[in-house]
């Protein structure tokens, strides 16, 4: 119990030493020129801020998804299957990580004073508030496709791996970037959908025909990646069949 207790506080520390050095790796590269892409070093925290925010409260809502290949290969997933509970809800938030949650507080004390100096309108706020749910959305989608995939070829932890490399592009703007990549983060990879239209929501770079679309569109992801689902529960194979 003491040695669980001390791993706990440990990956805490951790956590929260990885965010401080990167943050401060980014007030030093602006520390020189003041902008990157076009805004300024409040506009940035706060892109960053948004980004750690629906990282963690995805890693909080979704960690059983990093636990679930151990129950396809045991042929503990048919026990989940046979459940009253949904087997989605069950595989997708069945292990919420207390860790992430404890993190999540000083995040959102940070994204508001950061705001605050960007002096938003209260429409603003509303259009953020709306699109980091779709953020979440579309986070939860994504989780929902691996699930799926690992589902049919019992594959996880390198598709898991990937989504998180690639979410990692969204610490900072997704102008920072030249084309195609630029219209392939924000287009085939929402990863600019998810984070940085939030953020440019905020500072009143989004119009409201903006924000109707992105949220059409983790609508849309949802749909599909539910559907994948129910199409891979159909080509699974029981391990005790």
């Amino acid at each position: 119990m003491v040695a669980q207790r001390f791993g706990a506080v440990t990956l805490l520390i951790g956590k929260l030493i990885r965010f401080g050095i990167f943050l401060l790796f980014i007030l030093y590269l602006l520390k020189g020129v003041n902008t990157l892409a076009g805004y300024n070093v409040n506009q940035i925290a706060f892109f960053f801020l948004t980004f750690n925010v629906i990282d963690t409260a995805s890693q909080f809502l979704f960690r059983e998804v990093y636990r679930f290949r151990p129950l396809v290969v045991s042929g503990s997933f048919d026990l989940v299957l046979v459940k009253p509970i949904s087997a989605l809800f069950r595989s997708l938030m069945g292990g919420a990580d207390i860790l992430d949650l404890i993190i999540l507080p000083p995040l959102l004390i940070g994204i508001f004073l950061v705001a605050r100096s960007l002096n938003p309108t209260a429409i603003e706020v509303f259009y953020y508030l709306i699109l980091l749910a779709n953020g979440l959305l579309i986070a939860a989608a994504f989780h929902i496709a691996v699930l799926s995939l690992a589902v049919i070829t019992l594959e996880i932890d390198h598709t898991i791996m990937i989504y998180r490399d690639t979410f990692n592009l969204g610490r900072f703007p997704i102008d920072i970037y030249k084309e195609p990549l630029k219209s392939v983060l924000t287009f085939f990879i929402p990863i600019g959908i998810m984070i940085s239209l939030p953020a440019k929501a905020l500072i009143g770079l989004v119009s409201v025909r903006g924000v109707f679309g992105a949220v059409a569109l983790g609508v849309m992801l949802l749909f599909l990646s539910i559907k994948f689902w129910n199409f891979a529960l159909k080509r699974y194979t029981s391990a005790s069949s």
